[in-house]
């Protein structure tokens, strides 16, 4: 109730903004009628044209809050979860027993600041990283040459945009894979990925309405494959060994750990993306209720399904063939789904286009991230980057198609690091220097640089962040001093180590953006 509360007394505050930013937008809509023939067809049919502009107070109308469940579901009930809990198993050497315990531990942990910052959508109506900007800010000037500037928010944005393509990478390439094994490998697998790429570009091309249509519809299929190849190979996971009699070590526990958490904990940066239309008032625990169910149901399901078959699967001589030498997930769900004949190969193609739920998203986003990075490219339109994030993907996941889990491992391990420290420092602002108060944003002040902070505190508590982050990583490539005896602890220090050190510096950046 206090929230609510809360929430009620910067309705006025909020209203006053968004009516500042209302006739930049319908200044924006009046141009529709001037927009050429092939535009305003699109239009028609629906597609999204909003960009990064913010949503006005009014026009957040939507109430089916149930919408964004479905969409972290889907997002993550697909081959990428399954595929991420065979990573205890095979490459960190862990039992089925403590694969799954680490698993459920750390997802039911990370997952709870993606579905905190969904929460901050309705209340703004801005995206993930426009709202990022209230701390990391549009620019900052340097203290060297103060004609020089350098935008703050770009860092967050290029690393955001990063963790993004490389997700769509790797679905592209789980996706392809599946696709091929049907096929009996007649098809190759870059025929497989170019398919499940353009699939996802399709639907993330349209938009809001469309990609929340298709995410409440893509996970029936899907669930239907696993619970056939449950019962067609149950019997197999139930003998799979559960505990190798040796305890694990540390070490490898919290190396798995970064790799689980990484997976989850970078949709932080895009959460608000899929909140923004959402009607003000709603509840805040309604939404990250619905958002963290969204999370921990199908990716804690998953993982440990994807741990049980992988070690399954020397016992088993066809799941052993169909996962090969170079670690084929989809092989392996083609081999477990093939006792049922023709109707596993259509399941086979059911689990093949799950990924495209995560990869349209995915490219949703990655538009938003584009025009952050480049305020001028806000005036090309939303759907033009869809394209764009699938060109730099659809070349990348082809090339590194038969790389798949090293990329997995070091990619979902890295990630983890830059989130956390992002997500703790738009938590330390929002609860400590603005006491909770979504009506103490300027939200007319979005984009003008001289009115949001300069970004130098929250670039500053980023970086110095990781000074004690990297002696803490355990990676193939670097293993830091403290990582090499505890295992992977950079993500577990990246989160308190910002916020602390964004509170001074934070301080300090007030203090002297005031005196200019």
């Amino acid at each position: 109730m206090a929230d609510l509360r809360d929430e009620k007394l910067s309705v006025d505050v909020e209203k006053d903004a968004a009516s500042k930013t209302e006739s930049g937008a319908a200044s924006a809509h009046s141009g529709e009628n001037k927009s050429p023939p092939w535009l305003r067809a699109l239009l028609r049919w629906g597609v999204e044209e909003r960009g990064i502009v913010p949503v006005p107070y009014e026009q957040r109308t939507d109430r089916q809050f149930y919408k964004i469940f479905f969409v972290w579901f889907s997002m993550n009930f697909n081959i990428l979860s399954f595929s991420t809990g065979t990573l205890g198993p095979i490459v960190f050497g862990l039992s089925l027993r403590d694969t799954c315990l680490v698993i459920l531990f750390f997802n039911l942990l990370a997952c709870a600041l993606p579905a905190y910052f969904n929460t901050w959508g309705p209340r703004t109506g801005m995206r993930q990283m426009v709202h990022s900007r209230y701390s990391f800010g549009r620019h900052f000037p340097t203290l060297l040459i103060d004609s020089c500037r350098y935008y703050g928010i770009m860092i967050p944005t290029i690393l955001n945009l990063i963790g993004l393509c490389g997700f769509n990478i790797l679905n592209s390439i789980l996706g392809g894979q599946a696709l091929a094994s049907v096929s009996n490998n007649n098809m190759s697998w870059t025929v497989g990925i170019v398919i499940i790429a353009l699939v996802a570009l399709v639907i993330s091309f349209m938009g809001y309405r469309v990609l929340n249509w298709y995410e409440r519809l893509s996970w029936p299929p899907v669930l239907l494959a696993f619970i056939v190849a449950l019962g067609v190979g149950g019997k197999h996971l139930y003998n799979a060994p559960s505990f190798s009699g040796e305890p694990p070590t540390a070490a490898s526990v919290l190396s798995f750990a970064s790799v689980i958490a990484g997976f989850v904990i970078t949709f932080a940066a895009m959460a608000s993306d899929f909140t923004m239309y959402y009607e003000p008032t709603v509840s805040s625990h309604k939404i990250f209720l619905y958002s963290y169910l969204g999370y921990v149901v199908p990716i804690i399901v998953l993982e440990c399904l994807g741990a049980a078959a992988v070690m399954a699967a020397p016992n088993v001589p066809s799941w052993n063939d169909g996962y090969g030498t170079a670690g084929n997930i989809g092989g392996l769900l083609e081999a477990m789904l093939s006792p049922v004949g023709g109707f596993g190969k259509f399941l086979t193609v059911m689990l093949s286009l799950s990924v495209t739920a995560n990869i349209a998203c995915t490219l949703y986003s990655i538009c938003f991230n584009f025009q952050v990075l480049v305020p001028s490219f806000s005036k090309v339109p939303r759907y033009v980057f869809s394209i764009v994030g699938t060109a730099i993907s659809l070349p990348l996941s082809i090339v590194g198609a038969h790389r798949f889990y090293t990329a997995l491992t070091n990619f979902l391990s890295l990630i983890g690091y830059w989130a956390s420290a992002y997500g703790a420092i738009l938590i330390v602002e929002h609860y400590y220097f603005r006491k909770g108060d979504f009506g103490s944003y300027d939200h007319s002040a979005w984009n003008d640089p001289k009115r949001l902070p300069w970004g130098a505190a929250a670039v500053a508590a980023g970086v110095l962040s990781f000074a004690l982050v990297i002696p803490c990583m355990q990676q193939v490539w670097f293993v830091g001093p403290i990582g090499a005896k505890s295992g992977d602890i950079g993500f577990e220090v990246a989160f308190p180590l910002a916020g602390i050190l964004y509170l001074p510096l934070r301080k300090l950046e007030l203090k002297y953006q005031k005196c200019h």
